[in-house]
């Protein structure tokens, strides 16, 4: 059954086309992912998911309701924003209840909600805290435990963990992922950062200029990237795209990952070492081929200089081809192309 669907769906302001003819549905307990560069249109997306704009054009659909023009009060959903907007006079507890209190919600039934929620996040001992004696992540549990306790069958989520330190951000990725398994809710997630989209979700909406680059899950996007910008978002570092012309003819662009290039003695091309970045458990080489540069990630420390002359080569089955002109993945290899020495 279908959660969220999105029929042609546009938001304009005056001359600025924020979002432009966006369809896709999500299914009900999926965990998907928009992602995209800053000003791609991901967060305006979420926000007609929400009913915080109303579109220009096309539909919003909920469960099989077409909730266009509803308001965010009638689409019974939850969301969670970037700032954690928690109120500074309330303590935990309290900024949990706040949206169950507002809407009426009984005493019996908000104790036994509260005690749910401060379980599966484990905010059991920091009920009677104020938020300025939490740490980040500790207040990012209670801007989730706002949104869970509402208990409805959608939440959307606007890039919640932007504010947090690197090992706070992996540490919460996994509690979420879990957290929205064990609710078995349908979960939006507004992200930048490909890290967040590729191991967090079912499904990943790729956003390029206010439109859909590509709706596919991680292993889709990450092995058969369906446009030049979506193979050089997903990834790191972000796949070569280069032309060779002994491997497509004009107008054809070859595309290989850094991680599927590797060194040899005697065969494949010859490349000249520009720089060398040494990243513990492997090591990143900038070469060049030609006139095109191209990244190698290669296993353990790489002693050659600056300046060296290596040879690179890959298999013919790491190789990806896209049309020059609209940057679209061509299904089948130019006739000219010739298999790269194993």
């Amino acid at each position: 059954m279908s959660a969220i669907r999105l029929q042609q769906v546009s938001k304009a302001w005056a001359e600025v086309h924020a979002v432009a003819d966006v369809s896709f549905t999500a299914q009900a307990g999926q965990f998907v992912t928009l992602l995209g560069p800053s000003g791609c249109g991901k967060s305006t997306t979420l926000r007609l998911i929400a009913g915080l704009e109303t579109p220009t054009s096309g539909s919003v659909h909920l469960f099989d309701r077409d909730v266009t023009h509803q308001t965010p009060a009638q689409r019974h959903l939850s969301m969670v924003f970037q700032s954690y907007a928690l109120f500074p006079h309330l303590d935990v507890a309290q900024n949990i209840l706040f949206g169950l209190k507002v809407r009426g919600v009984g005493a019996a039934e908000c104790a036994l909600r509260l005690q749910r929620t401060a379980e599966l996040l484990g905010l059991g001992a920091l009920l009677h805290r104020k938020p300025a004696q939490l740490s980040g992540g500790q207040q990012q549990r209670v801007a989730l435990g706002r949104a869970i306790i509402a208990e409805t069958p959608v939440c959307l989520m606007d890039e919640p963990l932007s504010n947090l330190d690197a090992q706070l951000r992996q540490e919460m990725r996994q509690e979420l992922r879990a957290l929205q398994r064990q609710l078995g809710i349908t979960m939006v997630y507004v992200t930048h950062d490909q890290t967040e989209a590729m191991s967090m979700a079912d499904q990943v909406i790729l956003m390029h200029a206010g439109r859909i680059e590509q709706n596919a899950t991680p292993a889709e996007l990450y092995a058969q990237p369906a446009t030049v910008f979506a193979a050089r978002f997903i990834g790191t570092p972000p796949m070569n795209v280069v032309a060779l012309p002994e491997h497509a003819p004009a107008g054809v662009l070859l595309g290989v990952r850094p991680e599927a290039i590797r060194l040899a003695s005697d065969t494949g091309h010859a490349a000249q070492v520009l720089a060398v970045e040494y990243l513990g458990a492997d090591s990143l080489l900038t070469c060049r081929i030609g006139a095109a540069q191209l990244n190698a990630r290669v296993p353990g420390h790489h002693a050659n200089a600056v300046g060296a002359t290596v040879r690179l080569v890959w298999h013919a089955e790491d190789e990806h081809f896209f049309d020059a002109a609209s940057g679209h993945r061509l299904t089948q290899p130019p006739r000219q192309h010739v298999e790269m020495v194993r």
